[in-house]
């Protein structure tokens, strides 16, 4: 199935036959009509019909989403979410006019219809000519939008030239936002990214403030020379979650000196190579 069936199928099982009705013919008049107007007006109700509630999909709805998008998860969406991007994408299949429309529901909507609209970026035709909106999404001072574009969404990997990853990745930091969540994240890792990280690090510790114990995922590749001056403060004054992270980012070093520095902590080595210690778990952990 295409992502809009599996959207349609997913809507009319967990719908009421009112609201299952509402969304028929609703779609149904926008179709007919094609009028922009027509759009702007269906999304708008769609929290007085459809409701809020998750989507609450299951293992197996989720796996048919990456099976019919690799990358998109819609594992978090709620039911609002779903319409409102159902209805975009069901009656928009040109890329301009997708890009029009987009620009128009992203600007007037509220927090919920914005969240909506940048959680189905993965879906939308001519998929280059929506990076300006997913950027305005990124400088969002609204976390929830923020991560509406950021989190479990595949979109700024595929799309976002480095240095705009790179800020992406920082502000989510910035924020206190989660990067486990980031589809593509140790994909997209990058020197400079590194680099950009390991000064962020020194800024927040001398104004004695905490660095993000996940800040060292993005560095661990890179792990050399005086960074790893910055790893082994992690190892002498972190915190148990922070020296699990050093070991994690070190495993990931190739750097000889790295891997000496990781062996000289040999339990956490050990745990790090095993499986013991990982990204999702030191995630959650935190969270």
């Amino acid at each position: 199935m295409t992502p809009v069936e599996l959207l349609s199928v997913w809507l009319h099982a967990r719908l009421p036959s009112s609201a299952r009705t509402w969304l028929v013919t609703g779609l149904e008049r926008l179709r007919a009509t094609g009028a922009d107007r027509d759009l702007y007006v269906l999304a708008s109700l769609v929290t007085r019909y459809i409701g809020k509630e998750l989507l609450a999909l299951s293992q197996a709805e989720v796996n048919a989403a990456q099976a019919s998008r690799p990358g998109w998860d819609p594992s978090e969406w709620t039911l609002d979410q779903a319409a409102r991007v159902y209805l975009l994408v069901a009656s928009t299949a040109d890329g301009a006019d997708m890009s029009r429309r987009l620009d128009r529901l992203c600007s007037a909507g509220d927090v919920s219809e914005l969240v909506a609209f940048y959680r189905g970026l993965p879906l939308y035709p001519d998929p280059a000519r929506h990076a300006l909106r997913a950027a305005e999404g990124v400088r969002s001072n609204m976390r929830v939008v923020f991560e509406a574009v950021a989190h479990r969404n595949p979109y700024p990997s595929e799309h976002f030239a480095e240095p705009a990853w790179n800020q992406l990745v920082l502000k989510a930091l910035f924020v206190g936002s989660r990067l486990d969540p980031i589809a593509g994240l140790d994909v997209r890792r990058n020197p400079t990214l590194a680099r950009m990280l390991c000064d962020y690090a020194r800024e927040r510790w001398a104004a004695s403030r905490p660095v993000h114990p996940e800040l060292w995922r993005c560095v661990g590749p890179f792990a050399s020379g005086e960074t790893l001056v910055l790893v082994q403060r992690l190892f002498e004054r972190g915190s148990e979650i922070e020296r699990e992270a050093a070991a994690l980012a070190l495993r990931d070093s190739t750097d000889p000196d790295a891997l000496r520095l990781l062996e000289s902590h040999h339990v956490l080595a050990r745990s790090a190579r095993e499986g013991n210690l990982s990204w999702q778990r030191l995630a959650a952990v935190r969270s």
